[in-house]
């Protein structure tokens, strides 16, 4: 091999479509040897190397590298039938070349249902420790820099291998992200959006434990890394007008804003509370609703904000900082209902137990009708006290309902947007105080075709990745500022 070769190291999928692209690839004159990965009994590809072996294991990593010594790998990860452009292996020679990453990704084409649509990724920067960033289904990667990463693997992975090479990789240099569609895919495993709970998913329990643990070394070896949080919080005696406000931001949901309102209504306990819906300048009816039910229930404050535009987050600190805000301040959105009656007064209990500025229930998805659907409890277990606020960085969010020390909310007011406004502030507040868990259902969040979670095309997916990466780079940046001043 020399300097331009490349070793191709697929996963395999049985199908003729797969036969197709291992053809084209191997008609590439840069293309040195194909092998493929096969999970469980393969039938041979002439010109290939079949291994019984699994990409996310480390094991076939270190096997890859006796394989390769110089030149580049292009790997093909499992789950998408790939129909590689003429020019593939030509263009990613010299964007490697001209670039120097140690990775290069691209964009691709998408075939779903016989149509053909763009599907454009995003860029990959240390902000980007989510372990399902989406790299696409083909990695262009120099062998240098893959000898030199695995070389230092000392935990074998059986699931978070090319997570473990992804982390590694980046230390040693930006990966290059190239804007061009260089091949096209089409999903073999399943259907669009079922990836979107898989890391909470109980079933995958063993892999998020993997997850973690490579996640946790990279924050290590970044100087991100923050011990146990050993900080209580402080209760402040100050005066506040009830206990607990029950906090809903609100946008023309005049079909699901009644039943929120009567499940806030509805609790129970040793506490006083009330109901703050800062209505966001409905168009739909939304506010004609919540002035009759203001009317029905004592406890409910209807706000309408001077300002127009506001996003989630703003409408958040709107409320927060009303005069009526009690000393705890509990989400809950407009499509959702609470569980049962006593979700605030588990929610308060926690905040007396342990003393922690934010508290995290779990939930389950249901229909419109309140069937449940997959995949069942979301609890988050993967938070724990020794290290769920660097686990936090890692996963894409920490659960719901979330509830929130006022006067902390105050002092670490939401962004003022519409998406991960929590999560930015969950990560803040992590970074110096403890946050509360209940892992227990309290919450029944609504999946239905008017919703904020429905139907997102790529673009607007991308958006709200590429913020969540925004928001992970800048608590990497404060949590190493943090430990450096602690030296």
């Amino acid at each position: 091999m020399n300097n331009s070769d490349i070793c191709c190291f697929f996963a395999y999928s049985d199908t003729p479509a797969f036969r197709r692209s291992v053809d084209a690839l191997r008609s590439c004159r840069e293309v040195k040897a194909v092998y493929l990965c096969a999970a469980g009994d393969a039938a041979d590809i002439p010109g290939c190397t079949l291994w019984h072996a699994s990409l996310y294991e480390t094991d076939t990593l270190r096997r890859m590298a006796r394989e390769v010594q110089e030149g580049f790998l292009l790997i093909a990860l499992p789950g998408m039938e790939f129909l590689p452009s003429g020019h593939l292996c030509s263009r990613l020679l010299a964007v490697a070349g001209d670039t120097g990453a140690p990775l290069v990704y691209t964009d691709s084409w998408r075939d779903e249902e016989g149509r053909r649509t763009p599907h454009p990724r995003i860029d990959c920067h240390e902000g980007s420790l989510r372990d399902d960033f989406d790299l696409g289904t083909l990695l262009f990667l120099r062998a240098d820099t893959f000898l030199s990463a695995v070389s230092e693997m000392d935990i074998s992975y059986r699931y978070a291998a090319l997570y473990d090479l992804r982390l590694r990789l980046s230390r040693r240099g930006a990966l290059f992200h190239l804007r061009e569609m260089l091949y096209g895919e089409r999903p073999l495993l399943r259907q669009a959006g079922e990836r979107q709970f898989d890391y909470v998913d109980p079933r995958n329990r063993a892999v998020q434990i993997e997850m973690e643990r490579a996640c946790t070394r990279h924050l290590q070896a970044v100087g991100a890394w923050l011990p146990p949080v050993q900080r209580v919080v402080e209760y402040e005696k100050g005066d506040f007008p009830v206990d607990v406000s029950v906090v809903i931001p609100v946008y023309n949901r005049v079909r699901s804003i009644a039943d929120a309102v009567r499940s806030a209504a509805a609790q129970q306990g040793d506490f006083s509370y009330n109901i703050i819906v800062v209505d966001n300048h409905s168009t739909d009816g939304t506010t004609s609703a919540l002035q009759a039910l203001a009317g029905e229930i004592p406890q409910l404050l209807h706000l309408i904000p001077e300002a127009e535009g506001l996003g989630i987050g703003g409408c958040w600190n709107y409320a927060v900082n009303h005069p009526a805000c009690g000393r705890f301040a509990v989400q809950l959105d407009s499509d959702d209902l609470y569980k049962d009656a006593h979700v605030l007064s588990r929610i308060v209990e926690t905040f007396r137990r342990e003393r922690c500025a934010m508290v995290v229930g779990s939930y389950e998805l249901t229909d419109w009708n309140l069937h449940l659907l997959p995949p069942g409890l979301i609890d988050h277990r993967e938070w724990t006290p020794e290290n769920g606020h660097n686990n936090a960085l890692r996963i894409n969010g920490l659960g719901a309902p979330r509830a929130f020390y006022t006067p902390l909310l105050r002092a670490c007011p939401f962004p003022d947007v519409s998406y991960g406004e929590d999560y930015a502030v969950a990560l803040r507040l992590s970074r110096t105080y403890p946050i509360g868990r209940i892992y227990e259902s309290l919450y029944l969040c609504r999946r239905w075709e008017g919703n904020s979670d429905a139907a997102l095309d790529t673009e607007r997916i991308n958006r709200n990745n590429a913020y969540k990466d925004s928001l992970r780079a800048m608590e990497l940046a404060a949590r190493r500022q943090m430990n450096h001043e602690t030296r």
